[in-house]
């Protein structure tokens, strides 16, 4: 996997900050010619290197409960038990880890009813899988789809951040979707920059009306949209998820406190063996060393941190992984 060249790697940072962003938004904001930016983005979406999609928030929507999922498997059988995860509706994310587990993954299981019968039944009977530990997500701090490689200077992503229309306030802690705002989510987890008058066009919809429910749905926070690009490519070559067992009075302080950090794609208070789990990319292993020491280590209320690498991600956001992807420059 050939890692991407400086430039495309602040555009790309863009991207993840304003994934609906015009070239020359993006240009403006990170001082690029508009036709520098369109070649080069065009041409990495085109490769699937990157790939704007989104991601709903189940947990606000009633729509399902996310869970962290350790997975034991048998000798030899890692590639066998991922791609049977992978190929799951309900699996979001799959790794191979080290440590204890083989296997990392998160699911949205689609209702609580559903939870006892997909924990104990339908993931342990993956061929392979020995044991599994679970980890059901409480409070999302930060999500994927939020964080974006540490390129860009705090101005620029203003500047990005200022091209999406403007929040009316805080969103609700709960939201229920309409069948007509499920079709648009759809549409938009397919292609994330998909155009209004095509969303219009496929829904049989106005234009205004597209616009209208693409924003509403963005405002309230129900759909995040992502720039989802292995973190390898942009030089992040070390991705760690983090167990962390957390005072229960510190919850909150530690959680926001990790996810300000520019190196933390996600954060969430969870049940079970611990409390916490904080996902790292960086581009060395000494950086996540003084990640641990520096950042970790003077927050009192942390009381363990269980570290794991991943070592390959089959599946991320949804979309499964095929395979080592080369790029070649001109």
């Amino acid at each position: 996997m050939t890692a991407l060249d400086v430039l495309d790697r602040r555009l790309v940072a863009a991207l993840q900050v304003s994934p609906r962003a015009t070239w020359g938004e993006i240009g403006g904001a990170v001082g690029e010619n508009e036709r520098t930016v369109a070649r080069r983005l065009q041409r990495l979406l085109s490769t699937g290197a990157v790939r704007v999609t989104a991601i709903l928030d189940e947990l606000r929507c009633g729509l399902g409960t996310p869970v962290h999922l350790h997975v034991q498997v048998r000798p030899c059988t890692v590639e066998q038990v991922a791609e049977a995860l992978s190929q799951r509706p309900d699996t979001r994310s799959v790794y191979g880890v080290t440590g204890s587990a083989d296997v990392g993954c998160e699911l949205v299981v689609p209702s609580r009813e559903l939870l006892h019968d997909v924990l104990t039944a339908q993931i342990p009977a993956t061929p392979g899988i020995t044991q599994t530990q679970t980890q059901v997500v409480l409070y999302a701090f930060q999500t994927v789809a939020e964080w974006h490689a540490p390129y860009l200077t705090e101005e620029q992503v203003a500047l990005l951040r200022a091209t999406a229309p403007p929040s009316a306030g805080p969103p609700p802690e709960r939201v229920e979707l309409t069948a007509a705002e499920r079709d648009v989510v759809a549409l938009l987890a397919a292609d994330g920059r998909i155009g209004f008058t095509a969303i219009a066009e496929r829904l049989d919809l106005s234009v205004p009306t597209a616009r209208r429910r693409v924003t509403a749905l963005l405002d309230r926070g129900v759909v995040h949209l992502r720039a989802e690009v292995e973190p390898m490519l942009l030089g992040l070559e070390v991705e760690a998820q983090l167990w962390l067992s957390v005072r229960a009075h510190g919850l909150d302080r530690v959680g926001r406190t990790l996810a300000a950090h520019p190196s933390v794609r996600y954060c969430a208070a969870t049940s079970g063996a611990h409390t916490m789990i904080v996902q790292v990319a960086v581009a060395h292993e000494t950086e996540l060393y003084r990640f641990l020491t520096t950042v970790l280590g003077p927050l009192d209320d942390v009381t363990d941190v269980n570290v794991t690498l991943i070592t390959r991600a089959y599946k991320r956001g949804h979309l499964r992984k095929s395979g080592l992807l080369t790029l070649e420059y001109e």
